[in-house]
């Protein structure tokens, strides 16, 4: 027996080392890579040099953070010399996989993805949101997919930053969408000039950022800063051609970013009306008003509607801001008696009962007629929607909420229960204006991220969750004004801008409280941004 048993276990030894050689071919022969088994796909080429980890891996490193991340066991995802950004064949996702493969240093693929690669597949039935998208990260592989491409782009943006910051993506699966749909980023070009290099800049961070708006305030009382071939007479040096406005659309557009162009009236026209006096306000001493055009003059509407029209032709996106704020005119205690003129157009166009509030209304009617026209929806701000009246301010139109300050400016509950939808720009918190006058201080960072949400619109009290849904108040942007033109230079308002623009990229994404301190969020704003 003590001789016979050696050998027993060495006829097991053997049989066990054939069973070992027997499993190895049957996986080269089949090429199971542990995938899901489909044709993107495609089989392992080597074996995995790392063995899965006895803890998870780091959760993703991203601003804004993701909402959901669920973490496996196993060696996650690096980029090696093999790695590839892969997209179906004949996908429309490729512009985001060579994008993907450029920031990453990889190599762009259409077909077969597999070990060490890095998918991105469209799944328009799968129930992700139309900007959500799920992230999973096993065997090597990282699968991107969304039932969009914007929702596919905002995943291959988690992945660029955690990559950026950790070196590599854990195991696991994320799900994340955004809580508001408009999410985005005001600039006043007007006041002070930005160059078109600047400008893009702010798009590319915005990208990485998952903000999808970029409003423009085109003209100003200061100067009126676009090309126009209607009007070259109001034009202002410098300015931006319309190749340069192209090449910002364009950029903005492989960003999923909406430029949405603003023509502010009838205040706030001061360039235009230094080239067309004729069209200016004038009060009942025969004084003109600064920046405020004669809304009781027919002529004057059209001037304004064929700007509109050109730059409508311009701007593909489906919005147009059409200003509306601060009419002189209605600062005025008595605007009938100070303006007799307009007083009489509203009585006799609307009944005598109608005031110059109507008329102004009017105006701005008229103004959304013209680019809806255009497929377009009007926005407007807050202070040009005037309660009551003769004339009703028209529908489909959104409201830019800004201010309570103003002479006629309604608390933003009133516009909700009047079934507006609301862009929340609560000048408390959002609005960066040069100089800081009027009791503007410059917002931080910090103050957003604490105390900041897309209820929060007036003031620092949030509405009530019955008015302050995802379908009631459709998002937000960050606003940079050019009160004071030369109070920072270009260069200063980016880095003011930096951490207030992410932390309320951050609120726009997910309005809940941070799981991140403050200090640990600009840590990480500082570790995946990709400016030097």
């Amino acid at each position: 027996m003590g001789r016979t048993w050696p050998k027993i276990l060495l006829i097991c030894a053997v049989a066990l080392g054939a069973c070992a050689v027997a499993a190895l071919i049957i996986l080269a022969v089949t090429g199971d890579d542990g995938g899901d088994g489909s044709e993107e796909t495609r089989p392992a080429t080597r074996q995995p040099t790392t063995a899965p980890p006895d803890r998870l891996g780091p959760a993703p490193a991203s601003v804004p953070s993701v909402r959901e991340w669920d973490p496996v066991r196993g060696p996650g995802w690096q980029p090696t010399d093999d790695s590839r950004v892969v997209a179906p064949e004949n996908s429309p996702l490729a512009d985001e996989a060579r994008l993907l493969a450029r920031e990453l240093d990889l190599a762009y693929a259409s077909g077969t993805a597999g070990p060490s690669d890095v998918l991105l597949a469209l799944d328009p039935d799968g129930g992700i949101p139309r900007e959500g998208y799920e992230l999973r990260s096993r065997d090597g592989l990282v699968r991107i997919t969304g039932s969009t491409d914007a929702g596919v782009f905002y995943g291959t943006r988690t992945l660029l930053q955690t990559v950026r910051d950790e070196g590599r993506m854990a195991d696991g699966t994320i799900r994340d969408e955004p809580a508001r749909a408009q999410r985005g980023f005001m600039l006043d070009i007007a006041r002070k000039h930005y160059s078109a290099e600047w400008i893009k800049d702010r798009v590319r961070e915005m990208g990485d950022l998952k903000l999808n708006q970029l409003q423009l305030h085109l003209s100003d009382d200061q100067a009126f800063r676009i090309e126009s071939d209607r009007h070259p007479e109001i034009v202002s040096d410098p300015h931006l051609t319309k190749a340069q406005v192209r090449e910002i659309i364009d950029l903005a557009a492989s960003r999923h970013i909406t430029v949405i162009p603003e023509i502010d009236s009838p205040g706030h026209l001061g360039a235009v009306l230094e080239a067309e006096p004729g069209f200016q306000l004038r009060d009942a001493a025969g004084e003109p008003v600064p920046g405020a055009i004669d809304i009781s003059d027919r002529a004057a509407g059209r001037y304004v509607d064929d700007l509109l029209d050109e730059y409508a032709d311009l701007f593909p996106g489906p919005w147009f801001h059409l200003g509306g704020d601060e009419y002189a005119a209605l600062f005025e205690a008595d605007p009938e008696a100070a303006f007799p003129g307009l007083a009489s157009a509203a009585r006799s166009r609307f009944g005598p009962g109608a005031d110059v509030e109507d008329l102004a209304t009017a105006w701005l009617n008229a103004r959304a007629k013209t680019v809806r026209a255009h497929d377009k929806t009007a926005q407007v701000w807050n202070d040009g929607m005037h309660e009551g009246g003769a004339v009703q301010p028209s529908r489909p139109r959104e409201v830019t909420y800004w201010t309570g300050k103003e002479i006629g400016a309604r608390p933003p509950a009133d516009y909700l229960r009047e079934d507006w939808e609301v862009v929340n720009m609560n000048d408390e918190y959002l609005y960066y204006v040069l100089g800081e006058p009027n009791e503007f201080t410059y917002p931080t960072g910090e103050r957003i991220y604490e105390e900041w949400t897309p209820a929060v619109v007036r003031g620092t009290d949030p509405l009530p969750d019955a008015l302050s849904g995802p379908d009631r108040i459709l998002g937000g942007r960050f606003a940079v004004w050019g009160d004071i033109a030369d109070a920072q230079t270009t260069a200063q308002v980016a880095d003011g801008i930096r951490l207030p623009l992410a932390a309320t990229a951050q609120k726009l994404w997910n309005p809940t409280r941070p799981d991140l301190t403050w200090q640990q969020f600009t840590s990480l704003v500082d570790r995946v941004d990709a400016r030097p």
